[in-house]
């Protein structure tokens, strides 16, 4: 009985870690609440997973923008905004799930600050290549193409900013790959990605042992990775770049504790801000003003740092 159980769940996994890391195909519509579900529809989504439609682009830039492709282990699209007499250039990642159009109220604030805009789809998502993501795991060879790609067009001051999925991506890349960004700025990165899914299981009311451990197993063995050794907390260990670390306090899927260790880690110049109203989201809903000083304030110093570097 023991061991048909744990076949059914082994079952049962495979099917969400695949959904977790697949998109669906564009038309196919989102799974609703489980409020809204039939018995029958339940007990499906219950097996199966949930769909997750490939996120696409709904909006573009007001501003001018020329339309990009990068090669890396997929090919990447990517938005390149320009302001006169920049500053500098923000590459911006979006969140698991997301896509670059989403990243464009920030990319506003950015551009008034006088910064250069690269917005990225990573892959699965808007106009890049593929249906898959890793949760930021493969995810980081985009972040660092990226990174070459503004090197080899003669940029010297490049911040990365990410949120959620892409922060991860980019604390990847910089463990990977020694890349040497100006700054970063990162939202809201998972300690681990046993952590993060243990999270959903937990906001979803799902029992978590041993369903979140064999989640990441079989996701890491359908996407050709060690799932368990995706650890943000221990990439933090090999950034020695000025960091901005920011975090809701409601945050039901990224703990504190995740957040101070990944803190305590980073190894250079660090700040750390905490929205107390905020959860895992988008920090402009409430906090905008603050966030927009918060950023301003440290892309002024670690610009300055920057300009006396290069005297």
């Amino acid at each position: 009985m023991l061991t048909a159980i744990f076949i059914l769940m082994n079952i049962v996994s495979i099917f969400h870690a695949y959904k977790f890391t697949h998109f669906s195909e564009t038309g196919i519509e989102k799974t609703k609440s489980s409020a809204k579900l039939s018995t029958i529809d339940k007990i499906e989504t219950i097996i199966f997973g949930v769909n997750n439609p490939r996120p696409e682009n709904k909006t573009v830039p007001k501003n001018d923008f020329e339309v990009i492709k990068i090669k890396s282990n997929k090919e990447i699209e990517c938005w390149s905004i320009k302001t006169k007499n920049a500053k500098g250039t923000l590459i911006l990642f979006h969140g698991y799930g997301g896509n670059k159009s989403l990243m464009l109220d920030k990319a506003e604030v950015f551009l008034e600050l006088g910064y250069n805009m690269l917005l990225v789809d990573f892959m699965g998502s808007g106009g890049s290549e593929g249906n898959q993501t890793t949760i930021g795991y493969f995810e980081a060879e985009q972040v660092h193409a990226c990174f070459n790609y503004l090197r080899k067009q003669g940029e010297r001051n490049i911040f990365l900013y990410g949120t959620s999925m892409g922060s991860v991506a980019t604390m990847k890349a910089i463990s990977d790959y020694d890349i040497k960004p100006s700054g970063i700025i990162i939202e809201c990165p998972f300690g681990s990605m046993y952590k993060t899914v243990y999270a959903r299981f937990k906001t979803m009311n799902a029992p978590t042992f041993p369903m979140a451990g064999l989640l990441v197993f079989w996701g890491g063995i359908q996407n050709g990775f060690w799932a368990f050794n995706h650890n943000p907390t221990e990439y933090a260990k090999k950034i020695t770049c000025p960091t901005l670390l920011l975090h809701g306090a409601k945050d039901e899927k990224v703990s504190m504790e995740e957040i101070k260790s990944i803190y305590n880690n980073l190894e250079g110049i660090k700040k750390l801000r905490i929205y107390q109203e905020a959860g895992h989201e988008n920090y402009l809903v409430k906090y905008k003003t603050k966030w927009t000083e918060d950023v301003k304030e440290f892309l002024e110093q670690t610009h300055k740092k920057e300009i006396k570097d290069y005297q």
